[in-house]
C-alpha cells in the first residue's frame, strides 16, 4: 500500500511539472507513444477508479480521476447537430442560452446526395461545432439498413443499401474526427425497428447479417478507424446486442480488432456478468432519471459500476478484463480531451451554414416533374399558394434523441417568400397536427373542416398550388421511441389533397419525410419532390429546387414500394415485421430493398437509386477494361457522360453487379459502385468506376467466411437500380 501511495505521488508530481506526459510530440502520428503512456497510468489508478471510469456520473458524462489529471468524458447526442444541454441527472434541457447550434440536413438526405465529399464536410462541420460546446463523443452517425417504411428513425440511417452507407459514414466519421472528437457510429447492430426496441429478439441468417447489416459497421472501424461504437438496444438470438458474444466480442472486437470503445445506448445494458465479458467499455443511462429517490448515487448501482466492483473483488471476473476497459477509454482520452492542441471549434458560422445549404441542395430529389411543372418561375402577378402545415412547423424539434435546438430554421414558407419577390405567395395550413412533437396523437385544437375548407378556397383562386405533406418528427412518425402505424399520410392529407384537385389540377407535392409513403393520389399531380428533414438551411434549399436556381441531383436512398405488402419485410407477416410475441425473423434474408424488387420482380413505386434533373443526360460508350479477371484484380468502367439538356446539373453514374447461375441464392445485382458527376449543358466527360474483385464475394455459411465464386457475372450501368442503360458479361478465375 506504502508502494501504491509513493507511485502516486510520484505520478502526480510528474503531471503538475510534466504534462508532457499526457501530451504528445508535435507532429507524431496518433498513436506514437500512447500504448506505452496508458501502460504507466493503469498501476496508479486503484480498482474503484477504474470501475467509476466504466460508467456514467451524469446523463452525459463519465467520471475522471481528478488526483491524476485524468478528464471525464462528455458526450451529446446526435448525427444531425449538437444537441441542446441535457440537465445533469434528468432528461430535462437545462436551459442554456449558448447552446444554439446549426440543424444540418438528416443522414436519409446525406445518403441522398450519393456525394462523398459532402459526407465528409458534413462530418467536419459537426465536429467543429461539437468541439465548440466542449464535447468529447459526438453520439452518431447511425448506419441501420432501411428494412421497413415504418422505422420510425429511419430518417437518422443511410437508407436500405450497405454499399452506399459504407461509402458515405466513412468520410463522415473522418470528418468528425480531424477535430479531435469521437464519433459514435450506431446502433451496433439490428436495431431496424423502434416498436418493441428493448425487448425484441431479431433472428437473421449469418449471411444476411454480414453482407446487410454489418458492412457500414465494419467500414467505420476498418475505413474510417471510429473512436466509438454504440450499442443497440434488441436482442440478437436471445442475447442483448450491447454485450452480444457473437456481435460485440468475437466480430466488432475480434475479427475487425476495433481498438475504440463500446458505448452502451442509454439502458441498453442488463447483466453484469455479460457487460464485462462481452466488450461494453462504458455504460450509460442505466435505469436512472437522475439519482432519483434513493439516498445512495443510483449511478453506482449501473451494471458496470458497484456489481462489477464486487465480481473483480471476489475473482468472478479477471482484472485484465477491467484493464482492457479503462485501456480503450484512456486511448479514448488521448485521442480527444487529452489531445493538445484540439483548437476551440466554431458554431452557427456562414461556412456551416452553405455546408447544411448544399447538402440540402444535392439530396432533394426530384421524383416527377410532368409537363414541366418544376421549375416555377417568379412571375408578376402569378400567385402561388402554398398549402400546409409541414410549410411552417419547425422540422428539428422532435424525433427524439435527434431533437435539435437551431440558432435559426428557415421555414419552406420564409424561403418561398425569400426567393419569389414578384409573385404573390399566400398560405392556407390546411391540416394539423396533436398540440406538441409528443402528443401528436392527440387531436388538434384547431377545427380540422374549417383548415380543409380554408385551403380548397385558397388553392382554388391560386395559379399554381404546392402542397407541403408528409410526415414530421412526432411520437408515431419520424420518431424515436415507436414506429409508423401507417403506410398511408397522417391528418387527413390525402382527402385533402383529393378536395383541391378538384378544384385546381397544378398541383405540385413537396414530400417532407425520411420514409416512403403511400401515394394513392400521384397519378393526379405533376409534380414531386422528395425534401427529407433538412435543417437550419431548410426554406432557402426547398426554393433553390423549386426556382431552379439549383438543379436537382438527389436519388433515392431507398425503394418506394407502391403498398407495404411489396415491402420485403411485410411480405412475410407479422412474423418478419413487427414479430410475434417480442420474437422476429428476418425472413427476407438477403433481399433487402432493391434487392427484393429486382429478384421478385416487383415493380416500385420509385426505385432506389432514381432522381430526376431539370436537365437530361445520356450515359454512353459503356465498358470494362477486360473481359477476364482474376481474384486479386479490379474491375474498370467507363463510360460517356453528356449533358444533353439546357442547363448544368449533375449525374450519378451506378454500377451493380450480379452472378447469374450462382451455387447460393443471391439478387439479381446489387450496387458496387457509383460515381456523380456535375456537367455544363453540351458537355460530354468520361466516368470511372473501380471495383474490387473481392467485393464480390458472398458470406459463405459452410465456412463462417467470405467466398468468392469464379465464373460469368453480369456489369449493369445506369442512373437507377431499375435503369439500366447497358449490360456486360465479365469472367471471374
Amino acid at each position: 500500500m506504502k508502494k501504491l501511495c509513493s507511485s502516486i505521488l510520484i505520478l502526480t508530481c510528474m503531471l503538475v511539472n510534466n504534462p508532457e506526459i499526457f501530451a504528445q510530440k508535435k507532429g507524431s502520428k496518433l498513436d506514437d507513444n500512447i500504448e506505452s503512456k496508458i501502460d504507466s497510468i493503469l498501476p496508479l489508478l486503484t480498482l474503484k477508479e477504474k470501475v467509476d471510469m466504466c460508467h456514467a456520473q451524469s446523463k452525459f458524462s463519465t467520471k475522471g480521476v481528478g488526483r491524476l489529471g485524468i478528464p471525464e468524458i462528455w458526450m451529446s447526442d446526435g448525427p444531425h447537430g449538437v444537441r441542446a444541454e441535457i440537465s445533469w441527472d434528468s432528461w430535462d434541457y437545462a436551459g442554456w442560452t449558448n447552446d444554439s447550434i446549426t440543424a444540418f440536413p438528416a443522414l436519409t438526405c446525406l445518403a441522398a446526395t450519393f456525394n462523398p465529399e459532402l459526407a465528409e464536410a458534413i462530418g467536419f462541420s459537426l465536429g467543429e461545432e461539437a468541439r465548440y460546446r466542449k464535447k468529447d463523443v459526438l453520439l452518431g452517425p447511425g448506419v441501420n439498413i432501411y428494412r421497413t417504411p415504418l422505422n420510425g428513425r429511419n430518417f437518422e440511417y443511410m437508407g436500405e443499401d450497405p454499399f452506399l452507407a459504407s461509402k458515405m459514414v466513412v468520410p463522415y466519421i473522418k470528418g468528425v474526427q480531424k477535430n479531435n472528437v469521437a464519433a459514435c457510429v450506431k446502433h451496433f447492430a439490428l436495431n431496424n425497428q423502434e416498436h418493441w426496441r428493448n425487448t425484441v429478439n431479431v433472428e437473421v441468417s449469418d449471411r444476411a447479417l454480414h453482407e446487410i447489416y454489418l458492412p457500414a459497421f465494419k467500414a467505420a472501424v476498418q475505413e474510417a478507424g471510429v473512436w466509438a461504437v454504440m450499442g443497440a438496444y434488441n436482442k440478437f438470438r436471445g442475447q442483448y446486442t450491447t454485450h452480444n458474444e457473437l456481435l460485440t466480442k468475437k466480430i466488432l472486437k475480434g475479427d475487425w480488432n476495433y481498438d475504440g470503445v463500446v458505448i452502451s445506448d442509454w439502458s441498453s445494458a442488463h447483466n453484469t456478468m455479460e457487460a464485462a465479458m462481452n466488450g461494453l467499455d462504458l455504460e450509460m443511462g442505466t435505469g436512472t432519471d437522475g439519482l432519483g429517490t434513493n439516498s445512495v448515487n443510483h449511478y453506482d448501482n449501473y451494471y458496470l459500476a458497484s456489481p462489477f466492483l464486487k465480481a473483480l473483488k471476489s475473482g468472478e471476473i479477471d482484472e485484465a478484463v477491467l484493464n482492457d476497459k479503462v485501456r480503450r477509454i484512456l486511448r479514448l482520452m488521448f485521442r480527444t480531451t487529452l489531445k493538445p492542441n484540439r483548437g476551440f471549434g466554431r458554431i452557427n458560422n456562414k461556412e456551416h451554414h452553405d455546408v447544411a445549404r448544399k447538402v440540402a441542395q444535392e439530396g432533394i430529389v426530384l421524383l416527377k416533374n410532368e409537363n414541366k411543372f418544376f421549375p416555377i418561375e417568379d412571375k408578376k402577378g402569378v400567385t402561388i399558394a402554398v398549402i400546409g402545415e409541414n410549410a411552417t412547423r419547425s422540422m428539428t424539434a422532435g424525433g427524439g434523441s435527434s431533437e435539435l435546438k437551431p440558432q435559426f430554421e428557415i421555414s419552406p414558407l420564409e424561403g418561398l417568400k425569400a426567393r419569389y419577390k414578384n409573385a404573390n405567395i399566400v398560405h392556407a395550413m390546411g391540416y394539423a397536427t396533436g398540440p406538441s412533437v409528443y402528443d401528436a396523437i392527440i387531436p388538434s385544437k384547431l377545427n380540422a373542416d374549417s383548415l380543409k375548407t380554408e385551403a380548397v378556397k385558397v388553392a382554388k383562386n391560386a395559379d399554381i398550388v404546392l402542397f407541403f405533406g408528409g410526415l414530421n418528427k412526432s411520437h408515431l412518425q419520424d420518431c424515436e421511441g415507436a414506429d409508423r402505424t401507417q403506410f398511408n399520410l397522417p391528418f387527413g392529407q390525402d382527402q385533402l389533397l383529393n378536395d383541391i384537385l378538384k378544384v385546381n389540377k397544378n398541383v405540385g407535392y413537396i414530400l417532407m419525410s425520411g420514409n416512403a409513403v403511400e401515394m394513392p393520389w400521384l397519378k393526379n399531380i405533376d409534380g414531386l419532390i422528395q425534401t427529407w428533414y433538412l435543417g437550419s438551411m431548410a426554406g432557402y434549399s426547398i426554393a433553390d429546387v423549386v426556382s431552379g436556381d439549383v438543379n436537382p441531383s438527389g436519388k433515392l436512398p431507398f425503394s418506394f414500394p407502391v403498398k407495404l405488402e411489396d415491402n420485403a419485410a411485410h411480405s412475410f407477416g407479422e412474423s418478419s415485421y413487427p414479430g410475434i410475441d417480442e420474437e422476429q425473423t428476418y425472413k427476407e434474408g438477403i433481399l433487402v430493398g432493391y434487392r427484393w424488387h429486382d429478384t421478385k420482380k416487383i415493380t416500385p413505386l420509385y426505385a432506389f437509386g432514381y432522381g430526376l434533373s431539370y436537365t437530361s443526360f445520356n450515359i454512353s460508350d459503356v465498358k470494362t477494361d477486360k473481359k477476364t479477371y482474376r481474384a486479386n484484380e479490379k474491375i474498370k468502367v467507363t463510360c460517356q457522360v453528356t449533358n444533353t439538356g439546357i442547363l448544368d446539373g449533375s449525374e450519378v453514374v451506378q454500377v451493380y453487379i450480379g452472378k447469374p447461375k450462382s451455387k447460393v441464392k443471391r439478387a439479381l445485382k446489387e450496387l458496387k459502385g457509383f460515381e456523380k458527376i456535375n456537367l455544363k449543358k453540351g458537355i460530354s466527360k468520361t466516368v470511372e468506376v473501380t471495383i474490387d474483385i473481392a467485393n464480390l464475394a458472398f458470406y459463405d455459411e459452410s465456412i463462417s467466411d467470405w467466398n468468392l465464386e469464379k465464373g460469368g457475372y453480369v456489369v449493369y450501368v445506369g442512373n437507377a437500380s431499375n435503369n439500366t442503360v447497358k449490360t456486360i458479361k465479365i469472367n471471374i478465375k
